[in-house]
């Protein structure tokens, strides 16, 4: 089945409005809105195999596209459904939203993932638009494609450091400096927002491939600005005070650096 450009975006941006509508019942009876992060991962795995079996002329560089966004898709959602929510108490985050609105709480969190479903829409346009480039499979397809392995691999990399760390009891209140961890206090973030250089390289020479870099720039705001590493250690502060203070002066926020020499 093939579908026009304009076809194949508005069903995407429907069907990215329905998922979320059906997370949000779930929230409604669970009173856990932590599934929101997994359906936003989840959503963009669905729309890179969606806009893959609709385009009009299947390619190689269509089927990569759709691969390896729906691999990094699949494996974001799983981890953060074991990390977050199966058998956890709703994110602190989110918690803080419902007991602000109160009895409001589940019409705010009504716009807030539909809000998701729109932004895993614009940031499906980075797939979308890699898979127009109808040139032969050349460099920059080899580039884009070693990014994205880089990024994946260390993002998967970090993620099982810091849960073999927290799965240590003996290490509660403390930060933890293993692995990729003690050259970046949040190699995670860092190589998810790699991740999206992936379909810049691979898209920027078709014609409205400029677009895809607004993903990497709007997920460096998000991670600088909104919900990543401003949040995330306002709460490693709480829990593990001086420790983490230490840590941040010793080790690059972002990108991995060599740590510095402590100042006490």
């Amino acid at each position: 089945m093939s579908l026009t450009a304009s076809s194949q975006l508005a069903w995407g941006l429907f069907f990215s409005s329905l998922l979320m509508l059906v997370l949000w019942c779930i929230q409604c009876r669970t009173r856990d809105a932590g599934i929101v992060d997994v359906g936003w991962s989840g959503c963009l795995g669905f729309l890179s195999v969606f806009y893959g079996i609709t385009q009009p002329h299947f390619t190689w560089r269509t089927g990569v596209v759709a691969t390896i966004a729906f691999i990094w898709s699949m494996r974001l959602a799983l981890y953060l459904l074991g990390d977050r929510v199966l058998g956890k108490p709703e994110d602190g985050r989110y918690q803080k939203l419902r007991a602000a609105f109160g009895p409001r709480a589940n019409l705010f969190f009504f716009g807030f993932f539909q809000l998701q479903a729109l932004l895993a829409w614009f940031f499906s346009l980075s797939f979308w638009l890699a898979m127009q480039r109808s040139a032969p499979i050349d460099a920059w397809d080899f580039i884009g494609v070693s990014i994205w392995g880089f990024s994946v691999s260390g993002e998967t990399l970090a993620d099982i450091q810091l849960a073999r760390f927290r799965a240590n009891p003996s290490n509660r209140g403390t930060t933890c400096r293993n692995g990729l961890w003690n050259y970046s206090r949040h190699p995670n973030y860092f190589f998810e927002w790699l991740h999206w250089w992936t379909y810049v390289v691979i898209a920027w020479m078709t014609p409205l491939g400029w677009i895809t870099i607004s993903a990497p720039a709007l997920m460096w705001f998000f991670l600088f600005k909104v919900t990543g590493i401003p949040a995330t250690e306002a709460q490693a502060l709480i829990s593990r005070g001086d420790d983490y203070r230490k840590y941040q002066q010793t080790t690059s926020m972002f990108v991995p650096w060599f740590p510095k020499k402590s100042s006490d």
